[in-house]
């Protein structure tokens, strides 16, 4: 990190003074952390083989069924893929963080006190009907979200004032409050819609018929719920552009929908799709074998990663009195026995984890640095004491199964917290009512994990309750914060983004991502000085320990497991660069090789 400088563009065309405290910025990507990796003219990503061929069909499994074709209908399931049949003004590579170059965007020009940008249009853009992509699309496709989008888009794009066309193929959108996070986003990601194809349609509705597109890939097929194929387009205006060149190399890619995961498994192994990344040790340990795998069909492939990794957790509602004290979610802590649990049902697979911001450099290890004592001392009456004195580890096991020293630490835990043991029920001293909480889930996988906690807990005198309920209502109760526990994931950072205000800050209470309803002053400090210091990567890197800390000594989580490899099964027909990228398996890299192919059974040809 040393050696890192924050820079908004690589390619600074021009700077022109605007006033005395505003100047203009011109450039043809955007960096919203770091430096950018690519420099002007480049020609194409690193980790792709721009000679690869374009060739043949791969064909993926899903579990479920589909009902319309509108990945942002309110209602309904949308069709596999259906999220990527629209091109973006710009595209992020999968080796760097927050860096974005010219997709449907040719260039941009914006204040660098972030109150405006000018976004200017690849004239040669086009929708697959053949229609030019234009400004006019771009304003609508913003309205468009806003007024029938889902709820969450109006409240993150609420300081954004306007999206207006100033002409075919230029757009302006003003902010209301100046907020270079949003301005970056909404130009970076925004999905650009047909006008011509959506003005007549809501929106929130779904759609029983494939909609015009503007990717790499159209609907050429589909059997409603079965099954949906994409097909490379021809005369894709886009393909040669530096952000595609190398990419997108199947001619066909079809999704097939199967009952569930033990038929999606066999089907695969039968040969009916081609590739498979696994989730579940028990099945990659004992289900990977057959008769295809003798053969040399099949290749199956642990390959290492390096990314940032989601914090897996079970989850206290905070906001229940009964999970209020940190030293009661410490105390159940000592209930998890991870080590046996991995060692007897996953197969030794799984690391366990320990932070918020697991497998990268942001993980806060040791004992603070001077820097992250800075940060953290103002805070000192109102944290943690072992935030400064101790380095943070879970709780650890002989793996045996025995977990009578981990009971005698929960215990004087629990007592501090005004808990005993009567009876042999773990009750409160001052009302009398037993420890009894219940754990909200939906699927099965689940209430496997969840049951030895359950078991332990109940020699501790705690009744845990696993009570299953279908997606619907455990999304509801989810948003009701209607519950006393649940198993969930913060999502993977790749730094210390604005997006953790969401997460974390008390003003997102009743955001259904602050699981865990924290409501901290000290926690709102560090997430509200992370979002003011995007511009530093230095700051951030001390920022997001002290965060870490200060958040795993909360005890807001029993930490479950990660794993740093992908674990990858295909029909051994595909090629894939020499050179992975750093955030993602990289499959629109790969390409299928011709002669691999054809030593393989007729089906999978």
């Amino acid at each position: 990190m040393g050696a890192l400088k924050y820079s908004f563009t690589i390619v600074l065309l021009s700077v022109v003074s605007l006033s005395a405290n505003a100047k203009i910025i011109e450039s043809t990507r955007l960096v919203g952390f770091g430096q950018a990796k690519y420099p002007e003219g480049f020609t194409h990503f690193d980790y792709v083989n721009p000679d690869a061929p374009k060739y043949g069909k791969v064909a993926f499994g899903r579990i479920g069924t589909y009902d319309n074709f509108n990945r942002y209908a309110s209602r309904g399931v949308a069709a596999a893929a259906t999220d990527e049949l629209y091109d973006s003004l710009m595209f992020s590579p999968s080796d760097e963080v927050d860096s974005y170059y010219p997709l449907i965007a040719e260039k941009v020009r914006y204040s660098d006190d972030f109150k405006w940008m000018e976004v200017d249009i690849n004239p040669k853009a086009r929708f697959h009907d053949g229609e030019p992509i234009t400004a006019q699309d771009v304003e609508f496709s913003f309205n468009k979200f806003m007024t029938e989008g889902v709820p969450q888009f109006r409240v993150y794009f609420k300081e954004v004032k306007s999206v207006k066309a100033l002409n075919d193929r230029t757009v302006r959108v003003e902010m209301a409050v100046p907020n270079r996070e949003k301005l970056f986003s909404l130009v970076q990601s925004l999905a650009i819609l047909p006008e011509h194809y959506w003005k007549n349609k809501n929106f929130s509705e779904p759609l029983d018929t494939p909609p015009v597109g503007s990717s790499a890939y159209k609907i050429i097929d589909y059997k409603p719920g079965q099954s949906v194929t994409y097909g490379l387009v021809d005369d894709y205006w886009a393909k040669d552009l530096p952000v595609n060149v190398g990419r997108n190399n199947f001619k066909k890619i079809e999704y097939d929908y199967y009952r569930d995961e033990t038929v999606l498994l066999e089907a695969f192994k039968a040969g009916e799709f081609d590739f498979r990344q696994e989730s579940s040790a028990k099945f990659w340990a004992n289900s990977y074998t057959g008769t295809n795998f003798d053969k040399g069909y099949i290749k199956k492939e642990e390959i290492a990663h390096h990314k940032p990794v989601p914090t897996q957790g079970f989850v206290f509602n905070t906001q229940r009195g009964i999970f209020s004290d940190p030293k009661v979610r410490e105390a159940l802590n000592y209930a998890f026995d991870f080590e046996w649990m991995n060692k007897n049902m996953f197969y030794n697979s799984y690391l366990r984890t320990r932070s918020y911001f697991e497998n990268s450099e942001y993980e806060a290890k040791g004992l603070p640095s001077k820097e992250e004592l800075t940060v953290l001392t103002p805070f000192k009456d109102q944290i943690p004491e072992r935030v400064f004195t101790e380095e943070y580890q879970p709780p650890k096991t002989d793996g045996t199964g025995r977990i009578r020293k981990q009971m005698r630490i929960a215990f004087k835990l629990l007592k501090q917290a005004g808990w005993e043991l009567k009876d042999g029920v773990m009750t409160n001293v001052k009302t009398g009512k037993p420890f009894a909480f219940e754990l909200l889930i939906y699927s099965p996988t689940t209430e496997r994990y969840a049951i030895p906690l359950q078991k332990n807990l109940k020699r501790m005198g705690i009744d845990m309750k696993i009570r299953t309920i279908d997606t619907t209502q455990y999304i509801k109760r989810l948003r009701d914060r209607d519950f006393d526990m649940v198993s969930s994931a913060y999502p993977a950072m790749n730094y210390p983004s604005p997006n953790l205000m969401i997460v974390w800050n008390s003003n997102y209470i009743d955001s259904t991502y602050n699981t865990a309803g924290v409501s901290d002053p000290v926690i709102d400090k560090l997430t509200m000085d992370i979002a003011k210091n995007q511009q530093d990567p230095e700051k951030l890197l001390v920022l997001g320990r002290a965060m870490d800390r200060v958040l795993q000594w909360n005890f807001y989580i029993i930490p479950q497991w990660y794993i740093n490899k992908y674990r990858v099964a295909t029909w051994d027909k595909f090629e894939r660069p020499a050179i992975m990228p750093t955030y993602d398996l990289g499959v629109d890299t790969w390409w299928i090789s011709k002669e691999k192919a054809e030593k393989l059974p007729e089906k999978r040809q």
